[in-house]
């Protein structure tokens, strides 16, 4: 850090990202999960097979289940794999996985990943330049860049679980970025084809929608900051509705020509599958799932839980899911962007079969707010320290079990020590119950990893160490959200406009 300190202009940003790159680079021979094949099939399946077929092929129980436009981002990547190992592109080879074909799809990864850099070097114009320090590592913007570009989640989730989510996560920055520019067209244009990359950002589209309309379409305020409603522009809510429906036209034209949108929405929402994933991820259901056993265990269930929560259903799960969009969407790019992380993380919390990596859908917005108040920064750390730690059980092979510890430590040390430096003016970023809590994931990580493998329990229950991350990370999770909700209600800005 003292070295960066020393450099001027841009090359600060450049040196940071050149340097994450070089450790994705060297992560390269590390473990990768099931996702590996998933991918690799689907270059086999959009190179080898007409369009007409992407959405049936099923040799492969990992069939394609993205929206169109990441199937034609797997045909353009195939068209490159072919030049690294043409074996990797049949749609027989399960399990295929050559030297060249980890190598190709390693860096694939890595060089999509550009975009992700980009758009953090776009936030990072946004950010609030009255903290500036004269020290460059006191910045904000120094401290937003590593915060994402370092992003511990992001770094385990891609480059060795292996996923493509910095090139998506890249387009939802941006995004961001645009809006914060006025540059709305761009914005929701941009979005608009994110969706039709991975539909997980479906969750985060109301707090899109509700920001648009009333900072693009309406026109005018009245002098209390409320809605001047005679301002409302057709032509600006016809042009972002062109921009949507053009962008959909383009995705699932083709389908739709072929009579087959019915087969794709069914891959792209297998609400078949049951409520939580096989590792529960640490949300609310976690945590009714496991009253619920120590309720049945010692006899109460029926009496005291049994009819309390209605059946579940997609539905009722997506509607607790979404939250209520208040007047904070109106008071600028920083109110659009705390419902937009409202929304990811309620989305999350109650959400059907949620994975456990969809908590990155609130952290990396999370960041940028993080270096704009100290509530925030407290916000930040709570749910950015529990979400990474419950994505552990991601790397369980024992190899990795160091590099995910020491990577975690690293990013956690830095993100507490610089936001406290950044705020030290200000009152302390965690009481007492916060900073306890936090500590309590040491002698967890030692219970789960290093003293749980050699009990008798190990053979018997297996799942407990998963049990014990999911509910205890979960318990952090729920705390930070019901947090960040206070903030926004009790926002004083926000209660100002409602009085008046």
């Amino acid at each position: 850090m003292a070295a960066l300190g020393n450099l001027t202009g841009r090359r600060w940003f450049l040196a940071l990202a050149l340097g994450v790159t070089l450790l994705k680079c060297l992560l390269i021979p590390t473990y990768h999960s099931t996702d590996f094949e998933v991918h690799r099939n689907w270059l086999a399946i959009t190179h080898s097979l007409p369009i007409s077929q992407w959405y049936y092929e099923e040799t492969s129980e990992w069939t394609l289940d993205y929206p169109p436009f990441f199937a034609w981002f797997e045909y353009v990547l195939s068209h490159v794999a072919k030049y690294f190992d043409q074996e990797m592109l049949n749609t027989h080879n399960l399990n295929y996985s050559s030297s060249r074909t980890l190598l190709f799809q390693r860096f694939s990864v890595i060089f999509t990943d550009a975009l992700f850099v980009y758009a953090v070097h776009e936030c990072c114009k946004w950010t609030d330049g009255k903290k500036a320090s004269k020290e460059l590592t006191e910045k904000p913007k120094f401290i937003l860049s590593v915060l994402l570009l370092w992003n511990f989640g992001l770094l385990i989730v891609d480059h060795i679980h292996f996923q493509y989510n910095g090139f998506l996560f890249g387009l939802m920055l941006l995004s961001i970025a645009r809006l914060f520019q006025k540059r709305h067209l761009e914005g929701a244009f941009l979005f608009a084809v994110l969706l039709h990359f991975k539909h997980i950002y479906l969750y985060v589209a109301p707090a899109y929608g509700v920001y648009l309309l009333r900072s693009y379409c309406f026109t005018a305020n009245k002098p209390d900051g409320s809605i001047r409603w005679n301002s409302f522009s057709f032509i600006r809510f016809i042009s972002l509705g062109l921009i949507v429906c053009l962008v959909s036209a383009l995705s699932l034209g083709p389908f739709l020509a072929l009579n087959q949108l019915p087969q794709v929405f069914s891959r792209l929402f297998p609400f078949k599958r049951g409520l939580c994933h096989a590792y529960w991820a640490p949300n609310f259901w976690a945590l009714y799932n496991a009253l619920d056993k120590v309720l049945s265990i010692i006899g109460l269930h029926d009496k005291w839980f049994g009819s309390a929560v209605p059946a579940h259903s997609p539905p009722l799960c997506d509607s607790l899911g979404n939250p209520h969009l208040h007047a904070d969407c109106h008071i600028g790019p920083r109110g659009f962007l705390r419902c937009l992380i409202l929304c990811a993380l309620s989305s999350f919390m109650f959400g059907w079969h949620v994975h456990e990596k969809a908590i990155l859908l609130a952290v990396l917005p999370m960041s940028l707010l993080s270096v704009g108040k100290a509530g925030d920064a407290s916000i930040f750390l709570i749910l950015t320290t529990t979400g990474h730690y419950s994505l552990f059980p991601l790397l369980f092979t024992a190899p990795e079990l160091l590099i995910k510890i020491l990577l975690m430590l690293l990013f956690t040390i830095y993100s507490i020590s610089s936001l406290k430096t950044l705020f030290r003016k200000e009152k302390p970023l965690f009481n007492w119950m916060e900073t306890s809590y936090l500590l309590g994931l040491g002698p967890l990580e030692v219970c789960c990893e290093f003293i749980f493998p050699f009990t008798s329990w190990k053979l018997k229950y297996p799942f407990i160490p998963l049990l014990l991350t999911s509910v205890y990370c979960a318990v952090g999770i729920t705390y930070a959200w019901f947090k960040l909700y206070i903030s926004v209600l009790t926002d004083p800005f926000v209660l100002k406009t409602k009085k008046q």
